[in-house]
């Protein structure tokens, strides 16, 4: 009877995930649809990674089976099998601790399993120092797309707005033709991360670039600004691609890139950079960027060895008075003083 009992008063996951992502997550706080399917995913490897080590088919899971223990073999798992990085490991973590505080609010006897598993501290990480370009290597990358063809003019204003306004890859790919204004003050408008609404100012050589490309026939509004062969959107994919052969082609006037590797996040680390270096203020950059906390953006500071170097030469250093070394004693002397 007891066994029976236990049984009956557990709670299935499937009724319990199904409100948490249609009514909480969807309809209450109206997260953006890459938010959502980052915590979709985290949920299909937990069923997965259940099934596989348990033998627990998804339909029968029950919260009850999502304890400390099994929530940290999963946590271990995504790093040793899949080789995911520890603030990928962190994510996932917040993505289960985010849908028992969730499911407790509903259910106060979930409390003591989500406790145990709300314990569970993230896991720390060095940060890898920011990578970024010099002006020459990329004006050599600017430079690189044959502009007699149209997918090389589509590169080149796609490389072109990705370091004047060093948005986010989604965030170029996204942008329709609607986004971009080219009156008297002419800027792009993004919608960020977090569904943040911001605008950009552009340089006139991105509008010299932009004038043209906008003037070609069976263009509408809401049509995408930098299509894809098909007329489609971009993929962040297909956009890294792009970035990468002209990196290989500017690489044969500039051999200092193939030293690392080029992504369209570094394009968005050198803009900062760039700014920084040019007596841009952070609160700026932040605004420029989308950033939510200007904390995000001190690590431009924290990287920027040049600023640095500048600010030590402000400062007179202290004299240092050479003092003289005295004389060793002979060796038998001073083992006879011991």
């Amino acid at each position: 009877m007891k066994a029976k009992k236990c049984l009956a008063s557990r709670v299935p996951l499937g009724p319990a995930l199904q409100r948490y992502f249609c009514e909480y997550l969807i309809g209450q706080r109206d997260l953006s649809p890459r938010t959502i399917a980052s915590y979709r995913d985290t949920f299909r490897l937990l069923l997965g990674f259940l099934e596989h080590r348990y033998r627990i088919k998804p339909d029968c899971v029950c919260i009850e089976d999502i304890d400390a223990p099994r929530v940290l073999k999963f946590l271990d798992d995504l790093e040793c099998r899949r080789g995911n990085s520890a603030r990928t490991r962190n994510h996932r973590r917040a993505a289960i601790r985010s849908f028992l505080r969730h499911a407790t609010a509903g259910n106060p006897l979930l409390l003591p399993l989500a406790q145990q598993v709300l314990a569970i501290p993230s896991k720390r990480f060095e940060r890898a120092s920011i990578g970024y370009l010099t002006p020459e290597q990329v004006q050599a990358i600017l430079d690189a797309p044959d502009l007699l063809t149209e997918s090389g003019e589509r590169d080149r204003l796609l490389l072109m707005l990705l370091y004047n306004t060093g948005a986010r890859v989604s965030e170029i790919a996204g942008l329709k033709v609607q986004d971009v204004c080219l009156e008297s003050r002419s800027s792009v408008h993004f919608l960020g991360k977090g569904r943040k609404h911001r605008s950009v100012p552009l340089w006139r050589q991105t509008v010299k670039l932009l004038r043209p490309w906008l003037r070609r026939g069976g263009i509408q509004p809401d049509s995408p600004l930098l299509p894809n062969a098909r007329r489609g959107t971009m993929s962040r994919s297909g956009i890294a691609q792009r970035l990468q052969i002209a990196v290989t082609r500017a690489a044969v006037k500039n051999p200092t890139l193939k030293l690392g590797r080029v992504s369209p996040h570094t394009l968005r680390h050198t803009t900062a950079m760039h700014l920084l270096q040019s007596g841009v203020e952070l609160p700026t950059i932040a605004m420029w960027l989308g950033h939510e906390s200007i904390q995000t953006t001190h690590q431009y500071l924290d990287a920027d060895l040049e600023s640095k170097r500048q600010a030590l030469a402000c400062l007179d250093p202290p004299r240092v008075r050479r003092q003289r070394r005295a004389q060793a004693k002979p060796l038998m002397q001073f083992l006879k003083e011991l």
